[in-house]
C-alpha cells in the first residue's frame, strides 16, 4: 500500500510498512498537518490521537525519506537529513522521492492519505 503526501501543487507517494503502528495510522488518515522543522534534519507534528507501539522496536535509526512516529512525543517526523538511532521512533513508511521538498522551509502544510487500489 501506498500514501500520497500532497504539499501544494507536488505530490509524493510513499510506501508504508506493515506493522500495528502503521495500520493505526492509516485508520486516522485523511490528515492535514502543518509540519515545523526540528534541527534541520526532519519535519514534525503532533498527532491528533496516540498510535499503537504493538509489536514496535525499541527505536529505529532513520535515513533521508523515512516517515516515522515517535511515540514519547505522540509526533509523526518525516527526515529529510539521516539522523542516529532514537529509542521510541517506529517507522510507518519510506518516501519514494522527492524528500529534498522539506528541507526548504521553515514549515509545511501536508495532507497525507491512502492511495486507493482499484478492484482487478
Amino acid at each position: 500500500m501506498k500514501l500520497k503526501i500532497t504539499i501544494g501543487e507536488r505530490i509524493l507517494t510513499a510506501t508504508l510498512v506493515n506493522n500495528p503502528t502503521t495500520r493505526d495510522f492509516i485508520s486516522q488518515l485523511p490528515l492535514t498537518l502543518t509540519l515545523s522543522d526540528y534541527v534541520q534534519a526532519e519535519k514534525v507534528s503532533d498527532l491528533p490521537k496516540r498510535l499503537s507501539t504493538k509489536d514496535a522496536p525499541l527505536g529505529f535509526e532513520p535515513t533521508i525519506g523515512d516517515l516515522t512516529y515517535y511515540s514519547p512525543w505522540n509526533g509523526l517526523a518525516i527526515f529529510y537529513k539521516n539522523r542516529d538511532y532514537a529509542r521510541g521512533l517506529i517507522p510507518i513508511a519510506r518516501i519514494d522521492a522527492g524528500v529534498e521538498v522539506f528541507s526548504m522551509s521553515d514549515s509545511v502544510k501536508v495532507t497525507i492519505d491512502i492511495i486507493k487500489q482499484e478492484k482487478e
